[in-house]
């Protein structure tokens, strides 16, 4: 079904895959950087056109677009203005949409009070604002900015719209920021993987299910991470346009740094069909290209798919559940309560007597699961098998866009819908991220969504709550609410695709609702502020020395940012630093904030005069006996908290994650490894060190509570040393051991993290 081939590879007319044999692995090599010089690839083409340095290893990328969504936008503009008071005019088209907070049921007036300042933003420097409930970020994106060829980089992590011919980059607001004060993108030359598409769908099988099996096949070895994914074969053509994006957009769950695809004369429908032809070019890999890697797809061979709790890559076939449900749920109920410690987590209740289980909910929704013919086959199956919907048992849909929205009524789809017992809502991105249709505790939803992380459906477990949520496409979303919540796959139902009526752009709602101020900036016009947007607090430049406090210590495979900063209700503070970093950590390690927060206080004491000598912490106290004299004052030492994870960072783009640990007083990560690079970049962008342990120092030898002193990192940051040595204090213990940890950063990164943060950097502080 998926075959990977990790080695250069070169693929003839998009078509033919030439492998290179073992003997002429040394000039398969020369080939490759000769091919790569050459642009052969299209990701090589799109990238020389936006790299502005000299060197095409050493990209310094500028982007045609820029978008933001409510959670993160306030943040950004803000940021920039810390950083450049003069700041008077976006330089590119920046869209700032409202699909992420605009049903959250608490922050009082917040959320609105975010919007009109987005829009106040919006008018003042020149950009593009779409109201609440209009559209999702990446819908809106797709059918209006998207154009052969461009790049553009997004707040958000499925910032994917490769499908149409553009380069889409998730990252953090610190490099949205970068490009907003004319600065650059910076990355070594990435990989190119081709994703050699073969075969056709069968019946019953659709995007997710494509998309969860390339997570599966790649996730967990790293095979693509950081890398970008560029789709080409003879199956690209037998995909629909809303298939392939709803491949794409879950590129970003396979870790790679971006996707794009070979483009055809279906694209260009799609372009004309939203009244924008000249966006559309013909793109295609050169007639010999060579690629770092290829995974070969057989779309014939792929299967109804789900992603069981709690992870994208945790995928099986749903037949496989069916057959296996005890054994399965049995290991979620583990796993779940030996992570998050909720030993009243249950979904044995799910089981059914004859076998394969039942679950609560089902949602289609958002960037992935909200298109047009995604809904419109779910409607088709949903009419054919007429459910009776129960009181046990519901189903939402959301709309990707209001577009898509207005095609469903005037079609019917939506009254076919409506009578299926259906629940049709606006366009939000909530269920993605825990703000809409939370489950009740132990719950169980089957979601055409984008992820299913620990606690990402809503729930909170400090309060004692758990619930589960599993990926899979629309079309068995809608066999299983068929089946009254019995977990079904499609092609059971299905002997032949489903018809779907003609979809008909009407940009009309758009053009009513949508501020669209690009290159028409209003400088007297004043940004609206409200209670709930404050200033970012100061942040000190890089110290000589450092002493950190380890105030949280997990073991985990991996660390999501959700649960770094937990995604859901807690977003509704996102304008209020201070207020948000109290969420910190809080559904994973509950006592970080707390701790964090004591540490702080002690480096305060200090700042202000104040002495250490009467803080009743043993640690402490031997940490300034033996750290010298002379390395110890205010001006020459800084105390602050470190975070270890193994791989911190998969998921969301969001920088609070960074941002939240940097407020709090903290300093640094310790890693095995970055799960992402827009993850460590977030974090040097708010001036916290990314230190990994050489692979001979694993396991780490500290623990939580500890104290890690490291002398003259100033220094060694402005020396570019990359091996950096400290002392650990245990918490537990007398003697004092040696840490080696590691620090491999650019030049550019260096002046940030030696200004304490990317605002002081730009602001000359």
């Amino acid at each position: 079904m998926i075959e990977f081939y990790n080695q250069p590879v070169y693929v003839k007319n998009g078509d033919t895959i030439i492998l290179e044999t073992p003997q002429n692995a040394v000039q398969a090599e020369k080939s490759k950087q000769a091919e790569k010089s050459e642009k052969s690839t299209i990701a090589h083409k799109i990238i020389a056109a936006h790299n502005i340095s000299k060197n095409p290893e050493q990209l310094q990328l500028k982007f045609d677009c820029l978008a933001s969504h409510d959670i993160t936008y306030v943040g950004i503009i803000q940021t920039v203005r810390a950083a450049n008071a003069d700041f008077d005019r976006f330089p590119v088209p920046y869209v700032l949409t409202n699909c992420h907070n605009s049903l959250c049921a608490v922050g009082g007036t917040t959320n609105e009070d975010d919007h009109v300042f987005g829009l106040s933003a919006a008018k003042k420097y020149g950009g593009i604002f779409v109201p609440p409930h209009i559209a999702v970020i990446h819908q809106y994106v797709r059918e209006t900015m998207a154009s052969c060829g461009k790049m553009i980089l997004g707040s958000d992590s499925h910032t994917r719209y490769g499908a149409l011919g553009t380069m889409g980059f998730g990252e953090g607001g610190g490099e949205l920021v970068k490009q907003l004060l004319g600065r650059t993108y910076d990355i070594k030359m990435p990989e190119v993987v081709a994703v050699y598409l073969t075969g056709k769908l069968r019946p019953g099988v659709g995007a997710q299910d494509v998309a969860l099996s390339l997570i599966n096949a790649v996730f967990a070895k790293n095979l693509v991470k950081n890398k970008i994914l560029e789709f080409i074969g003879p199956g690209v053509a037998t995909l629909s346009v809303d298939y392939r994006m709803g491949i794409d957009v879950m590129t970003t769950e396979t870790a790679c740094l971006s996707s794009i695809w070979a483009t055809d004369s279906k694209v260009e429908e799609y372009y004309t069909l939203h009244g924008r032809p000249s966006d559309y070019t013909q793109l295609q890999p050169e007639p010999l290209a060579c690629y770092d890697s290829l995974i070969k797809i057989d779309l014939s061979q792929i299967c109804p798919m789900i992603a069981m709790p709690f992870h994208p890559s945790n995928v099986f076939t749903i037949e496989t559940v069916q057959k296996n449900a005890a054994d399965i749920l049995r290991e979620i109920e583990k796993n779940e309560q030996e992570t998050s410690q909720q030993n009243n987590f249950s979904i044995q209740n799910l089981l059914l007597p004859n076998g394969g289980m039942k679950v609560d909910q089902g949602i289609i929704a958002g960037c992935a699961g909200g298109m047009y013919e995604f809904i419109a086959e779910a409607t088709h199956i949903l009419s054919q098998h007429a459910p009776e919907m129960t009181d046990a048992f519901s189903l939402s849909v959301y709309p990707a866009s209001q577009p898509v929205y207005l095609a469903m009524v005037e079609n019917g789809l939506a009254a076919k819908l409506l009578k299926a017992g259906v629940v049709l809502k606006t366009a939000f991105c909530g269920p993605c991220f825990g703000a809409g249709d939370v489950p009740k505790h132990n719950g169980f939803s089957v979601r055409h969504t984008t992820r299913n992380f620990p606690s990402r459906e809503g729930a909170k477990p400090n309060l004692g709550q758990s619930a589960a949520v599993a990926l899979m496409d629309s079309l068995s979303v809608a066999a299983t609410a068929a089946k009254q919540g019995v977990l079904t796959a499609a092609d059971s139902l299905l002997s032949e695709k489903p018809n779907v009526p003609s979809y008909y752009f009407n940009a009309d709602i758009y053009k009513k609702r949508v501020y669209i101020g690009t290159n028409a900036p209003q400088p007297a016009n004043q940004l609206i502020y409200s209670p709930g947007i404050r200033d970012w607090p100061n942040f000190a430049p890089l110290s000589e020395n450092i002493l950190l406090v380890v105030a949280a210590f997990i073991t985990d495979a991996v660390t999501t940012t959700d649960e770094l900063i937990p995604s859901g209700e807690t977003s509704t503070f996102r304008s209020n630093p201070h207020l948000l970093a109290e969420y910190t950590l809080s559904r994973k390690v509950p006592g970080y904030v707390k701790f964090a927060k004591k540490v702080a206080n002690w480096e305060e004491t200090r700042k202000t005069g104040g002495s250490l000598a009467e803080i009743a912490d043993n640690t402490l106290q031997r940490a300034f006996r033996e750290i010298p004299q002379t390395e110890q004052s205010a001006n020459q030492l800084t105390i602050g908290s470190v975070i270890y994870a193994k791989k911190p960072g998969d998921g969301s783009a969001r920088e609070q994650a960074a941002s939240c640990q940097r407020v709090l007083g903290g300093f640094a990560n310790i890693a095995e490894e970055y799960a992402t690079k827009r993850y460590r970049s977030n974090l040097i962008n708010w001036g916290l060190l990314p230190f990994t342990l050489p692979t001979a120092d694993n396991p780490p030898n500290f623990a939580d509570g500890d104290f890690i002193y490291i002398p003259k990192i100033k220094q060694a940051v402005q020396n570019k040393q990359t091996q950096i040595s400290g002392f650990i204090f245990p918490k537990n213990g007398t003697n004092t051991k040696i840490i080696q940890l590691e620090l491999a950063i650019t030049d550019d990164e260096r002046d940030i993290l030696l200004a304490g943060c990317l605002i002081n950097h730009f602001a000359g502080v």
